[in-house]
């Protein structure tokens, strides 16, 4: 779950990182009626991606018509795919140095990868090699902030005491929201010894969404900035929209089973509308999830066909079969024909209940594709 800056911010200010004053629109209407603070001002696109400076999303104002004019160009653009729906209006930051701190969580190792450099900003990649500063460290508080302090050693003693400080916040941060994530790019250090995170990227995961009450309540308060995560969170399954412009809607089971089917789709030209896990599970007795699934699909205005791939194991296929046939009358609204490609338990009756309903059943995933590929055809 990477999370918009405005949260990021938000959820770091509650943990003692220091931030620049600022607040949430949506519209360039509600300036004049948002809680401000003082100028000068920069409005900040809220979109899940970094480079946003060099896309134009960020942008500096010296009045409230200069306010409202980015505002009005930012908000509703679409920026590396993704529609820009919200901004934060923040305190501009001047006469401070720029420096870089981060935090990731290394899966192979299982420790943390600490990051530090004296230069930051937007262009990072730029700095050489042996100016980025680096070394894993165990998974806990205390480990982090020691590593911290040794990394810090390597950087201008004008600004070392402030790296030092921030990371310890975010050392501590980072261990207690269970991030995979946490970057400070740039962090403003001022002369005087004081600093401020000017940016901040956190990515999340959303599986401890159980125990981050904070973020839980993020997630469902602000659930269409979220909506993946918020489907998830609310129908206890993996559901997302991978290519807005796909033509395949796709009823599948298993993570690594769809992930490899958009992967095969893709690889043959096809486009494939969404992504979804749902173990088969958690389709027996009852149509909800997949009357929900198929109303989702639905909304793809592109697609032109389902393809339902599933592997059952303890699930019946009959079973499953007579589910979804119930679950397509369920949502008339998905007017495209279904190709059913089922392998496992109970294929016999799986065919009898979808020859009945005039879908085919294959068993073979090519003899599948040459079906869509059929309903693809202008």
């Amino acid at each position: 779950m990477y999370l918009l800056e405005h949260d990021a911010k938000e959820l770091l200010a509650a943990r003692g990182v220091t931030v620049p004053a600022g607040c949430l629109i949506q519209s360039a209407a509600s300036v004049r009626t948002a809680s401000l603070p003082s100028g000068p001002w920069i409005v900040k696109g809220q979109i899940a991606a970094g480079g946003r400076g060099k896309a134009g999303l960020i942008r500096k104002a010296a009045n409230i018509a200069e306010l409202e004019a980015n505002a009005r160009h930012i908000i509703g653009s679409k920026v590396k795919g993704q529609r820009v729906a919200a901004a934060r209006i923040e305190q501009q930051v001047s006469g401070a140095r720029e420096a870089y701190i981060g935090f990731l969580l290394d899966a192979a190792s299982g420790g943390v990868r600490v990051i530090l450099s004296a230069s930051g900003g937007m262009d990072i990649e730029l700095v050489p090699r042996e100016h980025i500063h680096s070394k894993l460290a165990r998974p806990d508080a205390r480990s982090l902030t020691n590593c911290v302090h040794e990394l810090a050693r390597n950087l201008p003693s004008e600004i070392a005491p402030s790296v030092r400080d921030a990371g310890e916040r975010l050392a501590h941060a980072f261990m207690e929201l269970e991030a995979l994530l946490i970057e400070i790019n740039p962090l403003f250090v001022y002369p005087a010894g004081w600093w401020v995170a000017g940016d901040a990227k956190i990515v999340m995961d959303d599986n401890a969404l159980p125990r981050q009450k904070a973020l839980e309540s993020l997630v469902e308060s602000r659930a269409a900035a979220y909506p993946d995560v918020a489907r998830k969170h609310e129908h206890g399954f993996d559901y997302v929209v991978v290519d807005p412009q796909g033509e395949i809607g796709l009823l599948t089971t298993g993570a690594g089973l769809s992930m490899m089917l958009i992967d095969e789709l893709r690889a043959a030209g096809l486009k494939p509308y969404n992504f979804l896990d749902i173990r088969t599970g958690g389709f027996r007795g009852e149509t909800r999830r997949l009357t929900q699934v198929l109303e989702w699909i639905s909304e793809g205005q592109k697609v032109k066909v389902l393809l339902v791939n599933v592997f059952a194991g303890i699930t019946d296929l009959g079973e499953f079969s007579r589910l979804l046939v119930k679950a397509i009358a369920a949502a008339p609204q998905l007017k495209v024909p279904v190709i059913a490609r089922l392998v496992g338990n109970g294929l016999p009756a799986a065919r009898e209940v979808l020859a009945a309903a005039g879908i085919a059943l294959h068993t073979d995933l090519d003899e599948a594709l040459a079906a869509v590929r059929r309903h693809l055809k202008p």
